[in-house]
């Protein structure tokens, strides 16, 4: 089969190299699972780079996120997302899943999405959800459990609340948009350029605001009164934070979701303490093992929102498997809008 691998760390578009593999071969628990899509995210580059609290052994294949087609089934397997059965004894290892199921979830490294095949743990994998097409599917579980959970498990939001969105045409950012507005709150979002300033007026941002043209804590102050916003929903770092801290409001909660502007702020915590409010982290990768009950609970409610079109992903490019690397690259340097796709086809 055919497959990216990372042989040395660097740039994606340096590092990444298309090669002929054998298919990964699935163990006790395991799905041997063809891909259908991979979501490109930015936890890809930082993989090639080396700068991912995940270290695969090299060589590996990233990709992170994706729809599949259930191949193959390791003894064992066991689905999580539905009864949590078990294989009956008999080692066939269905638990609720079958060949030719449409799944959702993330590969196991270092078996990542960009390849023909990978591998998912039965126990972490999910039905895709009907109502999204393949590259949707794989769009949804990463960034829309992030948002989901920076949202409601960590800040609490409250219809009638006013939330910022940081990056609101990215990845995780049109997630949080969408679920913003599904949660009652006025949504507040800043992007970079025209472009992506329309893409996040189109998911429903009640007021953006191009970051390239102006000051996004005046405006957010304008637009609240001087109140400033309940809640802050931040995956860029850097700049972003620091003027998150002047404009979020009275016993407000700022989300970090990560540093894809490549800075990480050192909060002034004194600052924390005289205006009262919270500096909120969110790893969502923790919650597959702390708290994997929450998970698939959030993929039902996603799902459940996608059937009523609340909720769809943000795919602005659907590429082929050839065009993975460069896909991750321009993801890395951050001149995408929503998420791109890979079909290998």
């Amino acid at each position: 089969m055919q497959a990216w691998q990372v042989a040395r760390l660097g740039e994606p578009r340096e590092a990444m190299r298309l090669q002929e593999v054998e298919p990964p071969q699935p163990g006790p628990g395991q799905l041997l699972v063809r891909v259908r899509a991979a979501a490109v995210n930015f936890p890809d580059a930082l993989l090639c780079r080396g700068q991912y609290q995940v270290r695969p052994p090299l060589p590996f294949t990233p990709g992170v996120e994706l729809c599949g087609e259930v191949a193959a089934l390791g003894g064992g397997s066991t689905n999580g997302s539905t009864n949590g059965g078990t294989d009956g004894g008999d080692g066939s290892g269905d638990g609720g899943f079958a060949v030719g199921d449409r799944v959702i979830g993330t590969p196991l490294l270092p078996h990542g999405a960009y390849a023909e095949y990978t591998l998912l743990e039965a126990a972490t994998a999910f039905p895709a959800p009907p109502a999204l097409d393949d590259a949707e599917a794989a769009a949804l579980h990463i960034g829309h459990q992030t948002a989901w959970f920076g949202l409601h498990r960590r800040a609490g939001l409250r219809a009638g609340e006013t939330l910022l969105v940081h990056a609101a045409a990215g990845g995780v950012g049109s997630a949080a948009v969408q679920l913003g507005k599904a949660a009652g709150a006025t949504v507040i979002g800043v992007a970079g350029g025209p472009e992506k300033a329309a893409a996040a007026r189109r998911l429903g941002a009640d007021l953006v605001i191009d970051r390239r043209g102006e000051d996004f804590v005046s405006a957010v102050k304008q637009a609240t009164g001087g109140r400033g916003a309940d809640v802050v929903f931040d995956p860029v770092g850097g700049d972003a934070y620091d003027g998150s801290a002047r404009c979020v409001a009275f016993e407000g909660r700022i989300v970090v979701v990560g540093f894809a502007a490549g800075t990480i702020p050192a909060p002034a915590l004194n600052h924390a303490l005289v205006k009262n409010y919270a500096i909120l982290g969110l790893h969502w990768g923790l919650y597959n093992t702390r708290d994997p009950q929450a998970v698939r609970r959030t993929h039902n409610e996603l799902t459940r929102l996608a059937e009523q079109g609340v909720v769809r992903p943000l795919v602005s490019e659907r590429v082929p498997l050839a065009g993975a690397a460069d896909a991750v690259q321009r993801v890395a340097d951050g001149t995408t809008t929503g998420r791109i796709a890979v079909l290998p086809g």
